[in-house]
């Protein structure tokens, strides 16, 4: 199996303990992460050969978040070593009613810092089945925009298979920024993932009949966002995570693939959320393992659903869950029963 490359950012999370909130706290649990790491983390708990590139500086702390990817699997041979900081980002998690909260603190850091010299996308891309980055990437600055255009631009001249991951951040640049750049970046890409909201705030493509905060769903309204979108770009695919938010700690979550015409909608699950971080990167995982693998259109969904149900009860970001779980529970097994 050919190798699967993600570009973007490696950052150190700095959580409370438990419940605690940030002014509470008066300890901090280290841990990484970052969208495109987390992508290439899951794939390489599934047997996906996996590759993450990004630049980081040459200090300890620099070599803890490639040790952090190293442990599971992953390939750092082509992470750019150089500048002065890994990027922070503190998460305080919600409860009941109360939202969680992130606070960023990653100006500077070595990726964002980046120029275009510093990646050879021609010997990374050699022998690359898959490349996949997101919307966080090419917002941190314009030599990041610049760099993910480049990257795109090389894979699609070796017919390797491109993904996106809308992912916008409103704290990292405004909608109009956003959807600038970002209509550019997609011209490339074969696979489009996102939210619910994604689609909305980067290019202004709104769900019918759907309210985010009451947590209402409308499917009909998604099969449309996707049609609009494979307009625009000519997308293969576009995966949309679904989620029904009762509570910071209660969601109902499912998904929808749109390809070739007809939407596939998954089982819904009624989750009790462990750590929400990364649900969207564990699906986008899913998602490109089934295809990989040669997955029809329904199956994709459900395994990639599956998978990002599971994330919920996995503390991190990194989703440790394996291939025959997650098979498992697309299978119809959702009772959480010991296993002996």
């Amino acid at each position: 199996m050919k190798k699967v490359i993600t570009f973007g950012e490696i950052m150190m999370r700095l959580s409370p303990e438990g419940y605690f909130r940030f002014v509470q706290a008066d300890r901090f649990v280290s841990t990484y992460s970052g969208a495109e790491a987390n992508v290439a983390v899951s794939l390489a708990n599934y047997g996906v050969p996996a590759a993450f590139v990004t630049k980081l500086p040459e200090h300890e702390i620099g070599q803890c978040a490639v040790n952090s990817l190293r442990r599971f699997g992953v390939d750092t041979s082509c992470i750019v070593r150089g500048g002065s900081r890994v990027g922070i980002y503190f998460c305080e998690k919600g409860a009941s009613q109360r939202p969680s909260k992130v606070i960023y603190d990653r100006s500077g850091s070595s990726i964002a810092e980046a120029v275009p010299s510093d990646f050879d996308w021609a010997g990374i891309l050699d022998g690359a089945s898959w490349f996949h980055f997101t919307g966080i990437t090419p917002a941190l600055s314009d030599s990041t925009a610049k760099i993910t255009l480049e990257a795109v631009k090389e894979a699609k001249k070796r017919n390797i298979t491109v993904s996106c991951d809308l992912n916008y951040r409103k704290k990292l640049w405004t909608r109009e920024k956003a959807g600038s750049v970002m209509a550019e970046i997609c011209r490339y890409a074969d696979y489009c993932i996102a939210n619910e909201e994604d689609a909305k705030d980067v290019f202004g493509i709104e769900a019918d009949g759907s309210d985010i905060t009451a947590g209402r769903i409308d499917r009909e309204g998604y099969v449309s966002v996707a049609k609009k979108l494979t307009g625009m770009f000519g997308f293969k695919g576009v995966a949309i995570t679904l989620r029904e938010s009762i509570s910071a700690n209660d969601n109902n979550w499912s998904g929808m693939f749109y390809t070739g015409g007809k939407a596939c909608f998954s089982k819904k699950y009624a989750i009790h959320i462990v750590d929400r971080v990364g649900g969207g990167d564990s699906f986008g995982a899913g998602l490109i393992y089934s295809l990989i693998n040669g997955y029809g259109p329904e199956d994709a969904i459900e395994f990639a659903v599956a998978a990002s149900c599971l994330k919920h009860s996995v503390e991190g970001d990194f989703n440790m869950v394996s291939v025959d779980e997650v098979k498992k529970l697309a299978g119809g097994d959702a009772s959480g029963r010991v296993q002996r």
